[in-house]
């Protein structure tokens, strides 16, 4: 298993091994032994999974805040995404930017995304399925929000930005202006 810290360095790319052979491949996708040997330590409570039918599906920009604030470990099992985290941490030196990577089934790459960022992805292919592990459990109450597209953070979403699929919840977020972020650097 590799890790390689992107341009944010709390914001990390997990390419685990894949084995191959005539049958097909194996990898294992999660070892808590090798990603704390990597400085990731890790309490995975919660597994989530969605499915999006059309390329250009946004979901995001979401975070959990305290006392349900969320890590996540990202991967897609079918399709390939942009996957973004935005650092929402109060007196982080980079508070406001971006970091993205390419994600998809073929190539097993997975981000782990810390507490304290905003995450979203926009699918790249039709019939896309993203499988996340999650540190804290989901609640409603803690539940929020920022503009995808907002102007102000810069994110490079690409060409299917402009033919975007968004739910209710994501066309209404407001933007990182009107954002109190309940994170600390």
């Amino acid at each position: 298993m590799q890790v390689h810290s992107l341009d944010i360095p709390e914001v990390k790319l997990v390419t685990p091994r894949v084995f191959s052979d005539d049958r097909g491949w194996f990898s294992e996708t999660y070892n808590s032994q090798a990603m704390q040997a990597a400085g990731l330590d890790m309490n995975f409570v919660q597994d989530n999974q969605s499915y999006s039918a059309s390329a250009g599906t946004v979901r995001g920009l979401h975070y959990q805040a305290p006392p349900f604030a969320q890590g996540k470990l990202v991967r897609v099992l079918r399709g390939s995404i942009l996957d973004v985290a935005v650092d929402a941490r109060k007196g982080s030196p980079t508070y406001g930017q971006s970091v993205s990577a390419t994600l998809s089934a073929a190539g097993a790459e997975q981000l782990w995304v810390p507490i304290g960022f905003l995450h979203g992805f926009i699918t790249l292919e039709p019939d896309t399925e993203v499988f996340y592990k999650v540190t804290n459990y989901y609640s409603r109450e803690c539940d929020g929000a920022v503009r995808w597209n907002d102007p102000e953070l810069s994110v490079g979403w690409g060409d299917f930005a402009n033919a975007a699929h968004l739910s209710e919840k994501d066309e209404r977020a407001p933007l990182w202006s009107e954002f109190e972020s309940p994170f600390t650097y």
